[in-house]
C-alpha cells in the first residue's frame, strides 16, 4: 500500500487534471436514499440550476439511466467514464448494482465509477468488483469521532441507527476499513473531504496522512456549501482553500480541477451538456 499512482494516460477526468481536457463522465442519478446525515446536505434535488453534489433534475430508474446515457454519449462522445454519485448514497441502493449490470452490457469499455460515505463499502465491495467498478470516491470530513459527531447526525447501519459520537465511530471505522479492503483489491480510490471551517479546518492534514497510509490514490479537498444545518457558516475564501490544499499535497496527491458535480452531471469537467 501507499502506492503512488501514475495519471498519465488514465482516461478519468477527477483522478487526471490532464484528461479533463478531452474525457468527459457522465453521472446516473439512480440512487434515491442515503443511511447517513451530514449537517451541510440539503435533500432538494429538482433545481436545474444548481451545480453542487446531490442534486439532479430527477431520480431515474436503472433502464430509463441507460437510455440517458445513450442520448448523452451521441451528443458527447469523449466520455469515458459513467458513475453513479447519488443523489442519495448508491451503496445503500439496490438499483445501483443492476445500473452497473446494464452498464456492463451496452457501455463495455467505459471506465465504471462510484461516490460513496463510505459506510457500506466494506460490505458491498464483492459486488462492486463483480460489476466491474475500478474508480471510488469516498467522502471523509474526520478521522476523529469528536469531530465528526459535529458533522453527522446520524448513520443507519444493519437497520440499527446511530447517533452522536456513536454514528461518527461507525462511520469512520467503516470507511476506513472499505478503503484498504478497495485498494487492497486494487481499485482506485479517491476521497473527498469538506472543507468546513471552525469544525475539521484543522483536522484535515490528519485525514490526508491516514488515508495516504491506506493507499488512496488522490485527495479533493471541497468548499463548504453552506446550507441545511450548516447554513449559518461561511464558506472557505479561495486562498484558505487553496493553503491548505498546498500543506496537504506535501502529504498526498490533491486536486485542483473538481467542479463539486450534480448526481446527474455529463459531459466534460466545467462544460456539461
Amino acid at each position: 500500500m501507499n502506492k503512488e499512482f501514475n495519471t498519465v494516460g488514465f482516461g478519468h477526468p477527477c483522478f487526471n487534471p490532464d484528461a479533463a481536457l478531452y474525457h468527459g463522465r457522465i453521472h446516473l442519478p439512480v440512487a434515491p436514499k442515503c443511511n447517513i446525515k451530514c449537517k451541510y446536505c440539503d435533500r432538494k434535488t429538482g433545481c436545474v440550476n444548481e451545480n453542487r453534489p446531490g442534486v439532479t433534475t430527477k431520480v431515474m430508474d436503472p433502464y430509463e439511466a441507460i437510455l440517458y446515457a445513450k442520448k448523452m454519449l451521441k451528443r458527447e462522445p469523449r466520455i469515458s467514464v459513467i458513475g453513479i454519485a447519488g443523489p442519495g448514497d448508491p451503496l445503500y441502493n439496490d438499483e445501483t448494482f443492476l445500473t452497473f449490470k446494464l452498464i456492463s452490457l451496452e457501455f463495455k469499455d467505459m471506465i465504471k465509477c462510484l461516490s460513496t460515505n463510505g459506510l457500506l463499502l466494506s460490505d458491498k465491495l464483492p459486488l462492486l468488483i463483480n460489476c466491474g467498478v475500478s474508480t471510488i470516491t469516498v467522502t471523509i470530513n474526520a478521522i476523529d469521532p469528536s469531530i465528526g459527531k459535529e458533522i453527522y447526525d446520524y448513520a443507519i447501519y444493519k437497520d440499527n441507527t446511530y447517533r452522536g459520537i456513536d454514528a461518527a465511530k461507525l462511520l469512520i471505522e467503516k470507511q476506513l476499513e472499505g478503503i484498504e479492503a478497495a485498494c487492497d483489491n486494487g481499485l482506485l480510490v479517491k476521497v473527498n473531504t469538506v472543507l468546513i471551517p471552525g469544525i475539521n479546518d484543522k483536522h484535515i492534514d490528519d485525514i490526508a496522512k491516514k488515508i495516504k497510509e491506506l493507499g488512496v490514490a488522490i485527495m479533493n479537498i471541497m468548499p463548504l456549501i453552506p446550507q441545511a444545518e450548516f447554513s449559518h457558516l461561511k464558506a472557505p475564501k479561495c486562498n484558505e482553500l487553496e493553503k491548505v490544499r498546498l500543506k496537504n499535497s506535501k502529504i498526498i496527491s490533491q486536486m485542483y480541477h473538481c467542479r463539486q458535480c450534480r448526481a446527474d452531471a455529463a459531459g466534460l469537467l466545467g462544460d456539461d451538456i
